[in-house]
């Protein structure tokens, strides 16, 4: 009688914990704002057909992602498209007659050519600075290994170009991927009230969403 009892108890638990699954996963498709974090909006669209667009502000800059959300004992992940593995595209280099090293840095909107800042890597140490309102950095002549690219309104993004040649100035394009946000396996708890985990552009795994009503 106790057995039977017992069994009866965990089918009855297993039946509701089932529903409760149930219910989170068909009510979860929805948008989701994060909360306690000073200056800064972000939201969650969790849409039916399982794909997400993310959504992040902070200061000036505005960022948006996008990819598929899958659920899995009360836990959503998100995953976007693989991550391009440079956010710039090398246009051209060459060796000139100058006694600096100049690069420059062009993109389609002017405004944002100061806001990249540059490392020059050689066997003599390195050499940092921002580009000025042309997107242009001037540092001195060396042989260079490396040149390392970051765009300041996006800190966690940079782009290293390793040197194999003796080349004093190069062009750099910035792709228009660079301020996208990319989900890599991004957890989040489905709680009563939204979501619970990570965000791919915050460090911590314990953030709130709420659902907006």
């Amino acid at each position: 009688m106790k057995l039977l009892f017992g069994i009866s108890l965990f089918t009855a638990f297993s039946f509701v914990q089932t529903r409760v699954h149930a219910q989170y996963r068909i009510s979860t498709p929805a948008e989701y704002h994060l909360q306690g974090v000073m200056e800064t909006a972000s939201a969650l669209l969790l849409k039916p057909d399982s794909t997400f667009e993310l959504y992040f502000s902070y200061g000036a800059m505005d960022r948006q992602g996008s990819g598929r959300w899958t659920y899995n004992d009360g836990h959503i992940t998100l995953k976007s498209r693989p991550k391009p593995q440079t956010d710039f595209a090398l246009v051209t280099s060459k060796a000139t007659e100058d006694s600096s090293t100049i690069v420059r840095i062009t993109s389609s909107n002017s405004q944002l050519l100061p806001h990249f800042e540059v490392m020059l890597r050689s066997a003599t140490g390195e050499n940092y600075g921002k580009s000025d309102a042309e997107g242009v950095f001037i540092g001195p002549k060396s042989k260079l290994a490396s040149i390392e690219l970051f765009f300041n309104f996006c800190p966690e993004r940079f782009s290293t170009f390793p040197i194999q040649n003796a080349d004093n100035y190069f062009e750099f394009r910035m792709e228009p991927w660079i301020a996208e946000i990319f989900a890599d396996n991004i957890v989040l708890k489905v709680t009563v009230d939204g979501l619970e985990g990570q965000h791919p552009l915050l460090k911590g795994d314990s953030f709130r969403y709420t659902k907006a009503r």
